[in-house]
């Protein structure tokens, strides 16, 4: 059986090669955006290109003569090109909306060639050269990094470069990979997950609630969206002007806009990581965020930044702490009754806000109620994931869903009532 852990650790990264890194990722953008162009077809998913191969042999000169990038990060780059296409394949075939993917956050995929560790530093391949980054390691020991990366038991596999703009930090998030004794998983096999005892905190987003757990609590988010109203107010006052000047004032504007929503975001993200920390979570279930616009087609495109990004912060502060975030299809979680010894799905369980079973008659708050099915999801989603693989046994390993007041497992066993 194979087990991936992923370490994420801050560099320290000289001033005079921050540019370096900068340029980097643009010019990786530039050629995954290209790989993507290349696989996709808006005429049939059958015409659209899923082989890595394929993609390479047809990019990969004119990529090394558009770009300064070395050998691998445009392999790499071809690489995610073809996977965000491949993903896209399957949801068409699924009959879902899907459209040509295109990179825009900032990020670099590298693998054990383009970066070398050393025990406190990693040099990494560069536009210009290699930069060499120490490492800002907490206190607490033993680390994630400690733990995984120095470890002789689990081994690198190519991970993420990611930078953060609110607070001017480069993270490296570093996966490694440990197979069991009966031989090593093939290159870019499916994660199997570990057959230890998991609990998992369930978070529902939405437009009333920026974000609701498993536990029962609520990020409102009022503050967040009367201050999208108020900046969007400001900008309409400005535009009216139409002066230089003003032209002026609304660029300064977006600036500080920018800057006050990712620092918002971020204060939430580290709250729901304690929420999980402080209830002995391994796991934060999200859902999936893949066609968020189809179903809340009411949400205005700042709920769906907000919805983006702290998945996005929430993804990169978790594992820090030891805990992984995961994704679950969304399918009827709002519809569903959460209680284990029901699980009724009907329309008209919901209405607003509230949510109330019209076969058993359990009523609580709707974005509550979807959060416990997304935690119920993701424990019944991993058993059958389990069961399914011929390595892991009998696939009982205990997942419990963290909630009000106890927990409830994915078989629908309650041993303490939780609401």
């Amino acid at each position: 059986m194979e087990v991936r852990r992923t370490a994420p650790v801050k560099l320290v990264v000289p001033d005079e090669r921050r540019d370096d890194l900068h340029e980097s990722a643009g010019q990786f953008l530039h050629c995954a955006n290209r790989a993507a162009e290349f696989c996709w077809s808006d005429e049939s998913y059958t015409e659209c290109v899923t082989v890595n191969t394929t993609a390479r042999s047809a990019l990969y000169d004119d990529l090394r003569e558009e770009t300064d990038l070395t050998a691998n990060l445009v392999q790499e780059a071809i690489r995610r090109g073809v996977h965000a296409v491949t993903g896209c394949v399957e949801r068409w075939k699924n009959g879902k909306r899907v459209s040509q993917p295109e990179f825009t956050s900032w990020s670099m995929l590298y693998d054990k060639r383009s970066a070398t560790f050393y025990r406190n530093k990693i040099s990494l391949s560069t536009v210009n050269g290699r930069v060499e980054c120490d490492f800002e390691l907490p206190s607490d020991s033993p680390t994630p990094y400690e733990r995984y990366v120095l470890s002789e038991e689990f081994e690198f596999r190519a991970s993420t470069l990611q930078y953060d703009a609110v607070d001017d930090e480069f993270y490296f998030h570093i996966t490694t990979r440990k197979c069991d004794s009966e031989g090593d998983a093939s290159e870019g096999a499916e994660v199997s997950a570990d057959t230890e005892h998991q609990t998992v905190l369930g978070i529902d987003l939405g437009v009333t609630s920026l974000a609701v757990s498993s536990t029962g609590r609520f990020w409102q988010g009022d503050d967040y969206y009367h201050w999208c109203r108020e900046f969007e107010k400001r900008r309409g006052e400005i535009q009216q002007c139409g002066t230089q000047a003003a032209h002026n004032a609304l660029l300064r504007l977006g600036k500080r806009e920018d800057a006050w929503r990712k620092q918002y975001i971020h204060t939430v993200a580290n709250q729901l990581v304690t929420e999980a920390v402080e209830h002995d979570c391994d796991v934060i279930a999200f859902e999936d965020l893949t066609d968020i616009r189809e179903r809340l087609p009411q949400a205005k495109w700042h709920h769906i930044w907000a919805f983006r990004r702290l998945f996005e912060y929430v993804s990169y502060k978790a594992p820090e702490r030891g805990i992984s975030v995961e994704q679950v299809e969304p399918n009827h979680t709002s519809q569903r009754c959460s209680r284990t010894d029901c699980g009724f799905i009907h329309p008209d369980n919901r209405y607003g806000e509230q949510f109330c079973c019209v076969k058993c008659g359990y009523e609580v708050n709707a974005d509550y109620n979807a959060a416990k099915n997304i935690g119920l999801r993701y424990a019944r989603k991993r058993q059958h994931r389990l069961r399914s693989s011929p390595k892991s046994g009998s696939g009982d390993a205990p997942v419990d869903v963290r909630m009000t007041g106890g927990t409830v497992n994915g078989k629908g066993h309650q041993p303490i009532a939780g609401d």
